[in-house]
């Protein structure tokens, strides 16, 4: 090349914009894979450190040491219950509202427990400082105990029946909320959002469709969980529970196991919430593995059909505001679908997280829920004036000369009149 192409070239180089720096290469998170396939040999894509393409929700690795309830609700109770020859001790999370803020009333999923609201909880409080929560542990799962007692209530040995029928479950909220309105002397309920999981949702649409809160409740909310495809999954419910570890080493293996499996794709959640669903076998089988699950998923399938059967027309015929998250659109029944096309119910698809929609995204959830509340809160709707004020109005105006006396307005209500 000679002097004058060096010259002409190095001109036009000039002009050309600097040229970006190269892209670090980090190597893949380990709970960034998907554990789908675990013999996949398909290459590693490293995606830009600016858009992060593939992030996922708690995909990063970070620590597995448990969080304690505390950080997310105010207080717990253990509201006691006898019922025939059983004591039932059921275990809540309360955050009272304040001032006149709603009560988001949460229940969870088979297996789960009432920390599986813990972020979402605190995530709505967030954006709405007055809501209240409470989130309850169902019997046989949580801190929720069962005991079998004599005529005079004292403890004796014997096997307590297993029972999660859902008319079981539909008295059981029932009890805990009007036994918390007890416990915190709160002089009538505060306005109600039930919200549940799964298995949960199926039984607050049963209490909703029941009307037994009658006007307290202003809503309710179902997660990912609708009839046709619950029923559906049901058939494969005992090949997934044959192949998840029966126990654990530790509880940070049992957090580890939950996030590497993409069962709960928020870390932070998972260190809350898995804790709950785990207990310490004293006298272990395996000595080297003595945690435990808590709830015997297994033991519930004569119950499975039960919680889900009817649950579509319960839920578009109950009265109230309704709402349904799903993970996925494909979710959604014949019934569902005819009732969306008819706007019979709000919508929400999180095409990003699993089955556990409030933990994988606690803060988009809580967004929604809030959102869904301020639409169907009475306290906040400005109703037009009665006739009668309308015809007082019209009598001020014309003055005491021209139409009589001043026809003051029902009750002495004068705030819808502005002169």
């Amino acid at each position: 090349m000679s002097d004058l192409q060096k010259s002409f070239a190095k001109s036009k180089l000039a002009k050309l914009p600097p040229e970006p720096p190269p892209i670090p290469e980090y190597p893949a998170e380990e709970d960034d894979r998907d554990d789908g396939d675990s013999n996949s040999s398909t290459e590693t894509v490293t995606p830009s450190i600016t858009k992060q393409l593939f992030a996922r929700p708690g995909g990063a690795r970070g620590p597995t040491t448990t969080l304690e309830w505390t950080g997310f609700f105010t207080q717990e109770l253990y509201l006691a219950r006898q019922v025939n020859s059983f004591k039932i001790i059921h275990h809540v999370y309360l955050s009272p509202p304040m001032r006149s803020g709603p009560l988001f009333v949460m229940h969870h999923g088979a297996g789960s427990s009432g920390l599986s609201f813990a972020t979402c909880a605190a995530e709505i409080r967030k954006i709405l400082p007055d809501a209240g929560f409470l989130s309850a542990d169902a019997r046989d799962h949580g801190s929720t105990s069962i005991i079998r007692t004599d005529v005079d209530g004292n403890a004796v040995d014997g096997k307590v029946e297993l029972d999660l029928s859902l008319e079981t479950l539909n008295q059981d909220l029932l009890f805990v909320i009007r036994e918390t309105q007890t416990k915190m002397d709160w002089e009538t309920l505060p306005d109600i959002v039930l919200v549940g999981h799964s298995l949960g949702g199926a039984v607050i649409t049963d209490v909703a469709k029941k009307g037994e809160l009658g006007a307290k409740l202003l809503a309710y909310a179902v997660l990912d969980v609708v009839e046709g495809s619950a029923m559906d999954a049901l058939q494969s419910m005992e090949t997934y529970l044959s192949t998840r570890p029966s126990r654990f080493p530790s509880l940070a293996s049992g957090i580890e196991w939950h996030t590497r499996s993409r069962t709960i794709r928020n870390r932070t959640s998972a260190r809350v919430s898995v804790p709950s669903l785990l207990y310490h076998e004293d006298d272990a089988v395996d000595p080297s593995k003595p945690w435990v699950w808590r709830t015997n998923l297994a033991e519930t399938k004569p119950f499975w059909e039960g919680w889900f059967v009817g649950l579509s027309r319960k839920f578009l015929e109950a009265r109230g505001g309704k709402l349904l998250l799903l993970a996925g659109t494909d979710r959604l029944d014949k019934e569902l679908m005819i009732g969306q096309m008819q706007g019979k119910y709000q919508l929400q698809v999180f095409p990003d997280a699993g089955h556990f929609i409030q933990e994988d995204q606690p803060a988009r959830t809580a967004q929604i829920l809030v959102d869904f509340y301020k639409r169907n809160d009475r306290s906040a709707l400005v109703l037009p004036p009665k006739v009668a004020d309308m015809q007082a109005f019209a009598a001020m105006k014309k003055g005491p000369g021209a139409g009589g006396p001043i026809a003051k307005p029902e009750g002495g209500r004068t705030g819808y009149l502005k002169r």
